[in-house]
């Protein structure tokens, strides 16, 4: 039978490799998966008050459809947190999303048609480039440079752009890479963005997983058309809750026909979750402690990990500033052939599974693996125990 084209582009190299653990399970192996980035799969938990905003919803029998942009407290919460880092959108200018995902895939349907470019990192966190594809679109990598942090390099976007580029796309801080984007880097982004009037579609999700200094894009978009995704699943820990959600800078006139027709897709997939929506204003609005431990116990295996990255043969990685990923370079030695076979090779010979670098972007994130740093550093301990065996 038939199966669309468009089908065999789509790629999530975080999920696909664990296919490969499954059939490893199946035979009794113990697997140490370092490839998803879900903290409350290990000792992060959602915050109390707000799975008690959850139930309460519920038995307060709000169990009905939401509107498709969203509840209108949630959106005017997201707004004031937006607002708070720079960007003024207004609760109107807020579309709620079944998770970041769903804001990408909405995106990606608005603005692009079949041979348009889209500028996304490189290496780049994949469903942009695979919903780019989806909709006939051509993702364009722009360097990130490993010598500096992994910061983007800005002569390198600007040759990119082309008369089909569309939209340039920043993800600080950055998965896979840890990197968190100076102002001035952001600055010359939205700057470049304005010259050639282009989207500056902008992902920060990890907005208060940092270890250092943070700056929002919104800060020096100006009146740049930017699009700004974020979302609960990873500074709430909401993880399997699925909410995100897209915002808008309110600024810019060049957004008001995305605007009225974007929502036509939040129309067409009815609306997202009620009653994890009505909890969400909860944990934008109530108490915060959890963020600040989290950060700090995300500080202490970051530091962990690195020190035996650092001492390992045949490894070197740039030190993270935010999230909780790194993402070491392999000395191949003529061992492996690619970057996937490393990770498939360490998988059957240790049972740790970690995610290829060339699935974030074949040309940048090639001769790379991500980690993630979330489990308890017990567990980090005897993965890196078995990453430097098997490297010796």
């Amino acid at each position: 039978m038939k199966i669309s084209e468009r089908i065999g582009h789509v790629e999530y190299a975080i999920r696909d490799v664990i296919l490969y653990a499954r059939e490893l399970e199946k035979k009794g192996r113990d697997i140490i998966y370092l490839n998803i980035g879900d903290p409350v799969l290990y000792d992060f938990k959602t915050p109390e008050h707000v799975k008690e905003a959850f139930v309460k919803a519920v038995r307060s029998g709000q169990n009905n459809y939401a509107p498709s942009e969203g509840v209108n407290e949630l959106r005017k919460a997201i707004a004031e947190k937006e607002g708070e880092k720079g960007l003024p959108c207004g609760p109107e200018g807020v579309v709620v999303t079944n998770g970041v995902s769903e804001g990408v895939d909405m995106v990606m349907a608005s603005i692009l048609d079949p041979g348009d470019e889209i500028l996304v990192p490189g290496p780049c966190y994949p469903p942009y480039s695979s919903y780019a594809r989806l909709y006939g679109g051509v993702p364009v990598e722009y360097r990130s440079s490993e010598e500096e942090g992994w910061a983007p390099d800005l002569d390198d976007l600007r040759k990119k752009i082309t008369k089909k580029t569309v939209a340039i796309t920043v993800i600080s801080p950055n998965n896979p890479t840890g990197a968190v984007y100076s102002g001035k880097a952001l600055k010359e982004i939205a700057q470049i963005a304005a010259e050639h009037k282009l989207y500056l579609i902008c992902d920060e999700i990890y907005d208060r997983i940092v270890f250092e200094e943070f700056e929002s894009m919104a800060r020096h978009a100006d009146d740049v058309p930017l699009v700004m995704l974020n979302g609960f699943s990873k500074v709430y820990l909401m993880t399997g809750w699925r909410l995100g959600y897209i915002a808008r800078n309110g600024r810019s006139k060049l957004l008001d026909e995305l605007w009225e027709n974007m929502p036509k897709m939040a129309r067409l997939r009815i609306a997202s979750n009620t009653t994890a929506q009505v909890a969400a204003v909860e944990a934008l609005r109530g108490p915060q402690d959890h963020v600040r431990e989290m950060v700090s116990k995300l500080r202490e295996r970051r530091d962990y990990v690195m020190k035996r990255l650092d001492a390992m043969d045949g490894i070197s990685c740039v030190r993270p500033k935010g999230a909780f990923y790194v993402f070491p370079k392999i000395d191949m030695k003529d061992r492996w052939k690619s970057d996937a076979e490393f990770v498939i090779d360490l998988l059957k010979s240790t049972g740790v599974i970690t995610v290829h670098g060339s699935g974030f972007g074949k040309k940048y994130g090639a001769g790379h693996f991500r980690i993630v740093y979330l489990p308890p550093v017990g567990m980090l301990e005897e993965a890196m125990s078995r990453l430097e065996k098997f490297l010796k």
